[in-house]
């Protein structure tokens, strides 16, 4: 496939590298499970880490993005070290929010990754209320939304894409459609032929693509980001996936799917697909591969090590961070 974007081999194997590094990443926090150390249910994202790869790294600084349970790759992007996710994972001090935010909440705004919630699909508000602080700050700074298909079906959805549709706010929605809604298939949910074409009843683009390409997912994050930045609203980029791990570590029996379903989409896998058009392009041997799983397992290894011997927060911090301070010129939340 020809690609519009001409990026320079040096973007290339830096892609590459970031490929390589959150599928170590995920692999070895989903190994952690079960012995000690994680403590929340991770969330693997194995088979669906070009979306984030390819979403965030042509991002300014200044962009922010807002991650789904399965992106990441997103944070390694952003520039929040692989150490310092680790530790936050674990639950200690050495974590981005000092110990208060695991692998489901984690954040890190200061490089531009801003805190998910709780529910699925009530990150969209969210990311459009930032991208509506940009549009009155104005600010070319632009938003980047991450969800699975189960979160295309909540009234979050259509709310805040009409919400960014009408004020024209500088939001992407990249939809990570991996054919499941946590244990749900597609079809036991979802009547339509795509979601891409749900913006079109908003007034503005929507994309369905391969989510497995890399560079297919990283150009059209490109086209949308120009979009947003000149004032032209949303777009809403489908992005076709799998995840071969089920829904999260530690699941019973009755949720494991078919393996020759995994094993289709193994054929579909974004790395063995990357490596293939940069062996084709002479940036890539068997050496250089051999190279980059090595620094990948290396830096694992780093941040393993760091989480573990970062020690727990303690009880005195509990609330610290938690609660706006008090203001005492406000009395029943107006100013004496």
């Amino acid at each position: 496939m020809e690609y519009t974007n001409k990026l320079e081999s040096r973007d290339l194997l830096e892609m590459y590298r970031l490929l390589m590094l959150t599928r170590e990443f995920e692999d070895r926090l989903c190994g952690l499970w079960g012995r000690g150390g994680v403590v929340e249910l991770p969330h693997g994202s194995q088979g669906q880490e070009a979306i984030a790869i390819g979403a965030c790294y042509g991002l300014r600084v200044q962009d922010q993005v807002l991650p789904s349970l399965r992106t990441r790759g997103a944070f390694i992007v952003k520039g929040v070290p692989t150490t310092l996710q680790m530790a936050g994972i674990f639950g200690k001090v050495g974590g981005p929010a000092r110990g208060k935010s695991t692998t489901h909440h984690m954040t890190d705004p200061v490089r531009g990754v801003l805190l998910g919630t709780g529910l699925i699909g009530s990150d969209i508000p969210v990311a459009v209320g930032a991208a509506l602080a940009f549009k009155l700050q104005k600010k070319e700074s632009i938003v980047v939304n991450f969800f699975g298909d189960g979160a295309a079906q909540r009234g979050d959805f259509h709310e805040g894409l009409n919400f960014a549709a009408v004020f024209k706010l500088p939001v992407i929605f990249v939809l990570e459609n991996n054919g499941y809604a946590e244990y749900t298939p597609l079809n036991k949910h979802f009547a339509g032929t795509n979601f891409a074409c749900r913006a079109e009843g908003y007034g503005f683009p929507g994309i369905r693509l391969d989510g497995n390409d890399v560079l297919a997912v990283y150009e059209a994050v490109q086209v949308a980001a120009a979009r947003a930045r000149a004032g032209e609203g949303p777009t809403l980029l489908e992005c076709m996936t799998y995840r071969y791990r089920n829904h999260c570590e530690g699941q019973t029996p009755e949720y494991m799917r078919d393996p020759a379903e995994i094993a289709e989409w193994q054929k579909k896998d974004p790395i063995p697909r990357f490596e293939a058009y940069l062996v084709e392009r002479g940036l890539l041997n068997e050496a250089d591969r051999s190279r980059v799983y090595a620094a990948a397992q290396a830096e694992m290894d780093t941040a393993i090590r760091y989480a573990e011997e970062s020690p727990f927060p303690p009880v005195e911090e509990m609330s610290t961070g938690a609660y706006a301070p008090e203001d005492p010129t406000l009395v029943g939340g107006r100013r004496i």
